[in-house]
């Protein structure tokens, strides 16, 4: 297979982020890396000072699951730790075989990796290049952008429509060569759905020799979207890539998957896949045959995301409308220093993106800690700062090593 570059070359000079900006971690990288691409990245404020003020750090900043894995997937993992010195490719099969099952697919058409983020990434790699562009939706993930600036392919990015879909018509005649189309539905950040009809026509109209790559990651959380899974079984050109991390509170245990014909997938996996993580197939494996988890948390999510989102809209803040466990709220002035005065009161919230200045990303939290949101938000809205003293602390100094975690 005649590849544009290599692997270790893209390894070596690509900075593969979730976002620059402060609030996004990126994922692990030298530290001279991060230092040229990086700069500040994240707010921090003294654990001890906010512990004397009772004001327990409010983390809905990364879209991550502050429920965490189920009991199930807990008691998983404590039963398989004990064989974590082995690889147990029989377990990865297992995971397959049931995933398989439940999606109505063959085996040979799912890979499992470590989260969603890296088959995306190899997505990107396999289908794009300097003479096939990446089309995708603007402010959407961005992780897939990083790596087309590595491969030297064109990147068009489009602004979602005024209900915060994808503009699908726009997309698919932005460039006659694409390799790549990328819808995340439902879209981070702004949680919209795009129809199962506009899907359709991405697929329809798409320019012909490229890709439909379908983001699924937070489909678990939506009453509505409809996912594409059925198209990969179909045979068309569609991959569809799939998380833990979001419902299933996974995000640090790291299961994710791609679904695509096997010739797609062929093409992926030429740029790397290794074995998984016992504990993590065994966590997904439990949480896979758990009927209530996915309508439990869904709802339960649903229920404090509208709360949260009619309150901020009687205040006078437009949001977008949500079917995920984030959001975008308009905060009516630069989103940082929004951030930088509600981590006065130990409430960290999500960053912006460069389209949309003044919107800052929310994720739903529990009870307690969206109460505490609308708390900090009102009195940052009054022109109020909390006690605690905000620091900005640098992307290379997250580890001794120079490496830092990944965030969606």
């Amino acid at each position: 297979m005649n590849m544009p570059f290599s692997r270790r070359q893209f390894l070596r000079n690509s900075a593969l982020a979730a976002g620059a900006s402060v609030g996004a971690p990126l994922l692990a990288l030298p530290g001279a890396a991060l230092a040229q691409r990086a700069g500040p990245a994240r707010l921090a404020v003294d654990p001890d000072a906010a512990a004397a003020l009772g004001l327990a750090p409010v983390m809905i900043n990364a879209n991550e699951n502050p429920l965490g894995p189920s009991e199930a997937a807990l008691k998983a993992i404590n039963g398989i730790a004990p064989q974590g010195g082995r690889y147990l490719g029989e377990l990865a099969q297992e995971l397959v075989q049931e995933l398989a099952t439940q999606l109505g697919l063959k085996p040979e058409y799912i890979v499992p990796y470590v989260g969603s983020t890296p088959p995306l990434q190899y997505t990107v790699m396999a289908f794009t290049s300097p003479s096939a562009s990446l089309v995708t939706a603007d402010p959407t993930f961005e992780a897939g952008w990083r790596v087309a600036e590595s491969t030297k392919a064109p990147v068009h990015k489009i602004p979602l429509r005024a209900d915060y879909s994808h503009d699908v018509q726009a997309m698919c005649a932005a460039d006659a060569g694409a390799g790549m189309l990328y819808l995340c539905n439902p879209n981070n950040p702004t949680g919209s759905i795009t129809t199962r009809k506009d899907i359709e026509y991405a697929l329809a109209h798409k320019p012909k020799g490229s890709i439909l790559v379908l983001d699924e990651a937070y489909i678990h959380l939506s009453p509505s979207a409809v996912s594409g899974v059925d198209l990969v079984a179909a045979g068309q050109d569609v991959v569809v890539l799939r998380t833990f991390s979001k419902l299933y509170g996974m995000a640090g245990i790291r299961l994710g998957y791609a679904a695509a014909r096997p010739d797609l997938l062929k093409k992926m996996t030429y740029f790397g896949i290794n074995a998984l993580p016992v504990t993590a197939m065994a966590a997904g494996l439990a949480s896979l045959r758990d009927p209530q988890l996915v309508p439990t948390r869904q709802r339960t999510n649903t229920l404090l995301r509208d709360e949260v989102t009619t309150w901020l809209t009687a205040q006078g803040h437009a949001c977008t409308t949500s079917e995920s466990n984030c959001f975008m709220v308009d905060v009516k002035r630069p989103a940082p220093e929004f951030m930088q005065a509600m981590a006065t009161y130990g409430v960290f919230v999500g960053r912006a993106w460069p389209v949309w200045p003044t919107w800052s990303r929310i994720t739903v939290g529990t009870a307690p800690e969206m109460a505490r949101f609308k708390d900090a938000f009102a009195k940052v809205m009054a022109g109020q700062r909390g006690p605690l003293p905000v620091k900005t602390a640098m992307l290379q100094d997250e580890r001794r090593d120079g490496s830092v975690t990944a965030y969606a």
